[in-house]
């Protein structure tokens, strides 16, 4: 099974300008009009790529994202355009936004590391005393992270540094945190009716050739957020005990645990056949959890030529 995954793709599309490898994405330029956005295989933890794919990952993490998008359309718009092929998106070439926008609604992650080395501030904004890990904020709290290039660290930084460093107009960054607040409050809502509490997450925007904002990457998914069950949280919490996660924590967890947190000197240890299948089977949970319906996994015979076919169709049209 470890074969029949996608962590890398050469594709020459009809009309291809450019192609751009993210972490776990490779995006192509067509026609310096639409983007063709592949989603791999290949899983990423502590900005490091893990050497081997993971099956399924990448249809999962596609048809979520391109699923919330959907479903939130209506308060926010979107780059999207076409889904021609399981793993793929297709939409408005956008210049991106140099900044994500990380919004949590409770102390979890990154932040509760931070609040546990005895800061009380992040990205400017104040978090109260007296809170311990996975504890609710009084109200969603934004901290932005800059955008790295390929292969260093995402950085925390607040909306006064963005400003004062131009990164983002004011007036940008004013539609930028109403879209996240309202991103997040659906997403909140979506999550609640399938018994799911949406922790944190983090969105991505561009602007389109015309210059409207747009929700561009990935939304919801849990590669971008993290999912706490609902049923026996509080009680969780009062007794101090983990939270049972929906998220790629669990990787991060493992890492951890075999000494590995993307740390200069590291080294990624060995993921055995048997382990790349547990991940594989979490994602598939994750995927059915979130999105409230069975997963229907696509022929992975050859994803390559299954892939080049849909979207050669797709542009054909």
């Amino acid at each position: 099974m470890a074969n029949n995954t996608i962590t890398d793709s050469n594709f020459n599309f009809t009309g291809q300008k450019s192609v751009y490898k993210g972490k776990v994405r490779q995006v192509y330029n067509i026609n310096d009009e639409e983007l063709v956005m592949v989603a791999t295989d290949r899983l990423s933890a502590f900005d490091v790529v893990m050497p081997k794919g993971i099956p399924y990952k990448g249809q999962i993490l596609n048809q979520i994202a391109t699923k919330f998008m959907e479903q939130t359309e209506d308060i926010v718009p979107n780059w999207l355009t076409a889904t021609p092929d399981p793993n793929v998106a297709v939409g408005h070439l956008c210049e991106p936004f140099k900044v994500e926008m990380v919004i949590r609604g409770y102390m979890s992650g990154h932040a509760a590391r931070e609040y546990k080395l005895g800061k009380r501030v992040l990205c400017g904004v104040e978090m109260p005393d007296g809170m311990k890990e996975n504890d609710k904020f009084p109200k969603p709290i934004i901290t932005p992270a800059t955008k790295a290039e390929m292969g260093d660290h995402d950085e925390d930084i607040s909306r006064e540094d963005i400003l004062k460093r131009g990164i983002v107009s004011e007036q940008d960054y004013i539609i930028l945190e109403d879209y996240t607040r309202k991103l997040f409050q659906r997403g909140t809502e979506i999550a609640a009716s399938r018994g799911l509490i949406l922790v944190d997450t983090k969105y991505e925007f561009g602007k389109t050739k015309e210059g409207k904002i747009v929700l561009i990457d990935e939304i919801h998914t849990p590669d971008s957020s993290r999912y706490f069950y609902a049923e026996g949280y509080q009680e969780r919490q009062d007794k101090g005990e983990a939270q049972k996660q929906l998220s790629k924590e669990f990787v991060r967890q493992w890492l951890i645990a075999n000494n590995f947190q993307g740390l200069e000197g590291q080294t990624v240890p060995f993921m055995s056949d048997e382990y790349i299948e547990t991940v594989s089977e979490r994602y598939i949970e994750l995927y059915e959890n979130i999105m409230g319906e069975k997963f229907i996994k696509a022929d992975v015979s050859n994803i390559q030529e299954r892939i080049n076919n849909n979207v050669e169709v797709y542009l054909a049209k």
